[in-house]
């Protein structure tokens, strides 16, 4: 058999299956590739992106009719990226190897595509009309990892794709490689989902089937640490839920207590409140603020780099607290900071620099080394922001 659309310089699709010691299966995956392409009449190829297999893998490839590429770089998103790279089809459907997924049923997503979406997504779940046949999916799989990576990347992202792991997807190449994909491993599934959703692509699903593979050897996909992998790029790529939102409860909940306790103790179901926790609000507070600095560092720095979109309601805020504004408030902290710590001074005098009582002076204490502290880090954290916000060639 010869290489589909051998002799066509720019097919319409290409079919990339990542590869890693897949002889097993890798064989059914093309044929059934070139079964949709002949029924069809696509005009298409079929990539095999090998990530350095020492089974036979790359022969039984090209023996099948497919383009094999090697990517030297481990990885399952650098294998796809590989394959993707070289793949010449205006359109990309992407598969995994081990026969879990039906390439005969791949005409659907081509569809979608010409219609103007950019990414299609499969779904194999219930709740997308999909299908997981028996054995297909490890019960840690269904009940706890696919539905709480693809919850955090809705609530995170707003995203509309209801399951972020499905390894069957047909996409606009260069719509796909404008986004700059830079994960080398499994978590590639989410990221090529997050930015898509980030940049306004155009997404639509589809519901599919599940089988379960062919492989007698153990998966590649590591449970706990790709589970990882995905969470932590989810968070390291939404500073809103990692720093911003944490920051903001731990700042007005530090607030309100120490605002509180100021006055005096507080006698809450019998338990009582003084200046213990009021030291405990100020460090949630000082907290706090430290979280909300490092989600502002972290947009702009994002947005400044091309890894996130620029977000219109952090420009506005800009042109209202500038470097000159923050270095104001923060003077204005620090004056109250000293001016509560000058009475604490004159308290302590009061008492003819003697013995004191620990809840009257650390009232007084406590929130002016608070104040002053908030406003030094509101003074260098301004001076930084506006670092971060130069323009660069």
């Amino acid at each position: 058999m010869g290489e589909t659309n051998r002799h066509q310089e720019r097919p319409e699709v290409s079919i990339v299956i990542p590869c890693l010691n897949e002889a097993e299966t890798l064989g059914g995956c093309i044929r059934k590739a070139h079964e949709v392409i002949d029924t069809h009449n696509l005009s298409a190829e079929i990539v095999v992106a090998d990530n350095g297999s020492h089974d036979g893998s790359p022969e039984i490839a090209r023996d099948l009719g497919a383009r094999v590429v090697h990517a030297p770089v481990k990885g399952y998103g650098a294998a796809l990226m590989a394959g993707i790279e070289a793949a010449r089809g205006t359109y990309v459907v992407m598969a995994d190897a081990d026969g879990s997924y039906d390439l005969g049923a791949i005409l659907p997503f081509i569809e979608k595509l010409r219609q103007g979406y950019s990414l299609v997504m499969g779904c194999r779940f219930p709740r997308g009309h999909g299908t997981i046949m028996p054995e297909a999916m490890p019960w840690s799989h269904r009940w706890l990892g696919n539905p709480i990576l693809t919850g955090v990347g809705r609530l995170f992202f707003r995203s509309p794709v209801s399951d972020f792991n499905c390894g069957l997807r047909a996409f606009r190449r260069d719509t796909i490689t404008a986004l700059d994909l830079r994960t080398t491993g499994m978590e590639f599934a989410s990221e090529m989902v997050i930015k898509a959703t980030l940049k306004g692509v155009p997404i639509a699903e589809i519901p599919i089937t599940l089988y379960k593979d062919g492989r007698t050897r153990p998966p590649h996909l590591r449970r706990w640490r790709d589970g990882w992998r995905h969470l932590r790029f989810m968070l390291l790529y939404s500073p809103s839920w990692l720093f911003l939102i944490p920051g903001c409860v731990f700042f007005f909940l530090g607030a309100a207590s120490g605002g509180v306790l100021l006055s005096g103790p507080v006698q809450i179901w019998g338990i009582g409140f003084d200046t213990n926790t009021l030291l405990v609000s100020a460090m949630v507070m000082l907290l706090g603020f430290k979280l909300i600095a490092f989600a502002v560092f972290a947009k702009v720095f994002a947005i400044s780099e091309g890894l996130l979109p620029e977000d219109p309601s952090l420009s506005r805020v800009f042109r209202f607290v500038t470097l000159e504004v923050g270095i104001v408030i923060g003077l204005l902290c620090m004056l109250a900071g000293f001016g509560l710590l000058g009475e604490g001074v004159l308290y302590w005098r009061r008492h003819d620099f003697g013995p004191l009582s620990y809840p009257d002076s650390l009232r007084l204490v406590i929130p002016g080394v608070t104040a002053l502290t908030l406003g030094v880090e509101i003074i260098f954290s301004s001076f930084f922001m506006s670092m971060l916000g130069l323009r660069r060639r």
